[in-house]
Order: C-alpha cells, then sequence, then structure tokens
C-alpha cells in the first residue's frame, strides 16, 4: 500500500505529487538501507551519517523540498503530501532537511527574522549546511517550563546592548551538534527569542537524557546557560512578544509531526500486511486468522482517517486561520490512531515485530514518544475543553 503520491487528498497539486514522488523514490530506494547503519545509536543518527544523507539527498534533488528556489514554502496541503513520503523512513526527513526541529525553526525564522538575521541563520539551515535546537523546556526538578510555559525560569536582563540569560534547559533535542539556538527566556517586558551561534562556552551540556525514541541527531539535552551574552541584534522580534512568536510555529510544527509519522505507520503496515499475507500458521495464511485480518482492517481504517484530518487542518491553515484548535484536535487524533495502528503492526508480526530486524519496532517508540512531543494528549485535551467552556459561556452570557 503505497501512502504517498497517489493519496485521494493530494488531486489537482501537481507540484506537491511531482516532488512527492521524487523523495518517495529516494527514501525506498536509498535512506532505507542505512536504517540499520552502525552510527544510528541510542541519541540518535551520528552527525556524520546525517551529512552523508544530505549529500545522496541534494543529489537526488530533494534536499529541503518544501521550500523551493525561490525560497517560498509549500502550502500546508503541498506539504503535508510531500512529508509522508519523506516519513517512510525514520531516516527520511532528516535526509532531506525536513526533520524536527529545524523544520519548525525554518518556518519561524522565515515568518519572524530579519532579513540580517535569515542571511545568518536561515541560510545554513535551509542549505543542509547547519542544524538547530529550539531551547525551550525547563527541568522539572527546578519547577520549570513544560507543557505550561508561564513556568518559565530562565531570565535574561539588559547589559547596555546584549542581553545577559541564564538558567537551565531539560529535553532540548539535538543541543549537541547545532549550530543554530533559539532561546526562550524571561525578561521584565515577558518572554523572549534569542537566536544564538552554537557551541557556546556559556551553554553547558549537562548531560544526554536516555529516551525511548532514536531518530532525533543530538538527542535530547539537559543544559546549563551561565551568562550568555546575546547582542541585542540576535534577539528575534520584540523584547515580550516570545510567546506570541512561538505560536507561529506551533500549530504548522504539530501538524507536520502527523504528516512525517503518517509516512512512518504507513510503511510499518506495509510491513506487517507484506509479513501477515507470507506467513502461514494453523494451516493457512496469518491475514486469513480474522484476528490479524481485523487488525489490518482496522489499520487501513485509523491511517485513511489519519490522512483527511492532516489535510482538513492544513486547509485551514492555508485558509489563513491560525489553527490552534485544529491542530490540537488533529495532533491528538492522529497521534492516538497511528499509535494504534503502531501496536498491530508489532502484534501481527509476533516475535520479529519486537525486534530490530525491521523499521517497525522503532517506529513503534517513535510513535508512542510523538504522542507526548509538542503537547501531550491531555494537555491538547484540556486546552479544547477551555474553548468548550468559553464558547458556551459565551453563547450563554445573559444565563439563558
Amino acid at each position: 500500500m503505497r501512502s504517498t503520491a497517489s493519496l485521494p487528498g493530494a488531486s489537482g497539486r501537481s507540484r506537491a505529487k511531482a516532488i512527492a514522488e521524487k523523495v518517495e523514490t529516494f527514501v525506498r530506494g536509498t535512506v532505507v538501507r542505512y536504517e540499520r547503519d552502525a552510527r544510528c545509536t541510542a541519541h540518535g543518527p551520528a552527525d556524520d551519517l546525517v551529512d552523508e544523507l544530505k549529500a545522496l539527498a541534494r543529489t537526488a534533488g530533494v534536499l529541503t523540498p518544501h521550500i523551493l528556489a525561490d525560497g517560498s514554502h509549500l502550502d500546508q496541503r503541498e506539504t503535508a503530501i510531500v512529508f509522508r513520503a519523506a516519513g517512510l523512513s525514520p531516516l527520511g526527513p532528516l535526509a532531506c532537511n525536513c526533520a524536527s526541529p529545524d523544520e519548525g525553526n525554518m518556518f519561524l525564522l522565515g515568518k519572524v527574522a530579519s532579513n540580517a538575521q535569515k542571511a545568518r541563520f536561515l541560510a545554513p539551515l535551509i542549505d543542509g549546511a547547519a542544524r538547530s535546537a529550539f531551547f525551550m523546556t525547563e527541568p522539572a526538578e527546578d519547577d520549570g517550563a513544560g507543557s505550561d510555559p508561564s513556568m518559565l525560569k530562565t531570565v535574561c536582563r539588559r547589559d547596555g546592548d546584549d542581553w545577559i540569560i541564564d538558567g537551565r534547559k531539560a529535553f532540548i533535542t539535538g543541543a549537541e551538534g547545532a549550530k543554530v539556538g533559539i532561546l526562550m527566556a524571561k525578561a521584565e517586558e515577558g518572554a523572549c527569542l534569542f537566536l544564538v551561534d552554537l557551541p557556546d562556552p556559556a551553554i553547558t551540556i549537562e548531560r544526554l537524557i536516555d529516551t525511548i525514541d532514536s531518530s532525533m541527531p543530538g538527542g535530547h539535552a539537559v543544559v546549563r546557560i551561565e551568562g550568555l551574552r546575546v547582542p541585542s541584534d540576535q534577539m528575534l522580534g520584540e523584547a515580550g512578544a516570545g510567546f506570541s512568536y512561538a505560536q507561529v510555529r506551533l500549530s504548522p510544527a504539530r501538524l507536520s509531526h502527523c504528516m512525517r509519522w503518517l509516512g512512518a505507520c504507513s510503511r510499518a503496515n506495509e510491513i506487517a500486511t507484506d509479513y501477515a499475507n507470507r506467513r502461514r500458521a494453523f494451516g493457512k495464511a496469518l491475514i486469513d486468522h480474522e484476528g490479524v485480518g481485523f487488525m489490518l482492517a482496522e489499520n487501513s481504517i485509523e491511517l485513511k482517517q489519519s490522512e483527511l484530518m492532516i489535510d482538513w487542518c492544513a486547509d485551514i491553515i492555508d485558509a489563513g486561520a491560525p489553527g490552534v484548535l485544529e491542530s490540537s484536535m488533529t495532533k491528538v487524533a492522529v497521534s492516538e490512531a497511528l499509535m494504534r495502528v503502531a501496536d498491530r503492526c508489532v502484534q501481527v508480526m509476533g516475535g520479529l515485530g519486537v525486534s530490530g530486524d525491521t523499521v517497525v519496532e522503532q517506529v513503534y517508540r517513535e510513535v508512542r514518544a510523538f504522542r507526548i512531543y509538542d503537547g501531550p494528549t491531555e494537555v491538547h485535551k484540556w486546552s479544547l475543553a477551555k474553548a468548550i467552556k468559553r464558547d458556551w459561556m459565551a453563547a450563554h452570557v445573559d444565563g439563558h
């Protein structure tokens, strides 16, 4: 079951379909064979592997496929088609330079950064010459910001034409090896975002956290920031507007996660389907046993539902709406559905499903983490419930 270029939701999007076909050919034909490369470590693929894959993508004409030669972006519906193709392997988005956090950071800088900041910090990201990290989440033991960004503890203060930043961050994806940092800190005016050249002696990686996922280069780090001096012209936008700028990144970033992991789970389902048709037990193919066949049928249903939910949310964002609530709905629905899909794939394949002999086991681990990243399911549901209450109160303002 191919899940990218031939998607019904892609009708009329010939440009994106053509890009997705090239990306899918590259991922299936080139990237997949690197999935068992020894340079894929517990803390993500090594940078030399990422660089090798990016070079291959550049040669294939699929590096940074969501940003066109003139600097314009594919719209969200088009991006969905392309990112599903890239996501067919956990290494695909890295190879094509459209993985998290870089893809979301590119989007943010493209919307908010000054021309000088774009030339210095955005251009190397688009070119695949640099990786980036978004420094927002803070350690729970410090009572720092997590799903609640208002708990931000990292502080910044003016010192002449510079800002001095102090604090600690946690679960900072890709911090080790990143060349560009986007760092959130709290000033008297409110939250601020800064662009930082990495590495910097004032930023120390205390440790890499052992996590269930392993697809992101540089892993997830605990970071200490002591006396980091940042020139004023490296502030992103205005002082105190950091949370509003982060919102610019938020909805598209949630959605692009859904797009990529839909591709990964589609591939896992292909592998499980192939296994169920070839493997025989109790006198017939596994798929002919109702329990197995029904699991694959449920996968087909939930993969299609996920695809349609992504396209619905993409249309809303493309129409100019922020899509905050819609992206929350989509992130919950898709992450939960894909978790069930991945789990069924493991179950269908039995012992092989929990082994490293196929990519299915990794997809299962990665999608489990996806239910937490970019906001756990429960936080999104809580936000939606608040909106439901707000709408009800607005409709009953007179007590009727």
